[in-house]
């Protein structure tokens, strides 16, 4: 995982330094969204993964697939990325980019998982709080899950509060075996 994360940074930082120049952080990253996607997919993962395919029909049927969402800088990116075989790392480079992107913007992606619907107001108070705690603007997704038993877990970005029934048991379980 550490490599993967290595090896896509220069490229996120890259695209970032551009997108900055071009005062278009969203276009690319809707971009590079559609490029992962694209890359996740089981027959382009097949395809990027097979040596028989030639670099310049790996990188044409890319391009081909995006349409006309795709500038000509964005496939410059997808050239070089084919020339020094690096598509596999496209959904990490869109990942970073978009750290970087939340980073300039001052915003933070948050997830609630929570045992039972997390209300409106639990959720405005939710933003809320991290807002204070983090110092940015918050987007706020949220989910259940049933296994949690109950209370929830926040996650935002290197951030995790987990204030579950589950997660409290399993805190009291290892001070007790200590």
């Amino acid at each position: 995982m550490a490599e993967i994360t290595t090896i896509a940074r220069p490229y996120a930082q890259a695209v970032f330094s551009l997108a900055q120049e071009q005062k278009d952080l969203t276009s690319w990253s809707e971009t590079l969204q559609l490029f992962a996607a694209i890359a996740s997919d089981a027959d382009m993962q097949e395809l990027i993964g097979n040596p028989g395919v030639d670099k310049e029909r790996l990188a044409a049927v890319f391009i081909e697939i995006g349409g006309k969402k795709i500038s000509d800088q964005a496939s410059n990116l997808i050239n070089v990325l084919v020339e020094n075989g690096r598509m596999a790392e496209l959904p990490e480079i869109s990942s970073q980019y978009e750290e970087l992107k939340a980073e300039a913007e001052s915003t933070v992606q948050a997830e609630v998982t929570a045992a039972f619907e997390v209300s409106a107001s639990q959720q405005k108070a939710i933003i809320a709080a991290l807002k204070k705690r983090l110092g940015r603007d918050v987007t706020l997704t949220c989910k259940t899950d049933d296994s949690l038993l109950g209370g929830a877990i926040i996650r935002a970005g290197d951030l995790v509060i987990d204030g579950s029934v589950a997660g409290q048991l399993e805190k009291l379980t290892t001070a007790l075996a200590r």
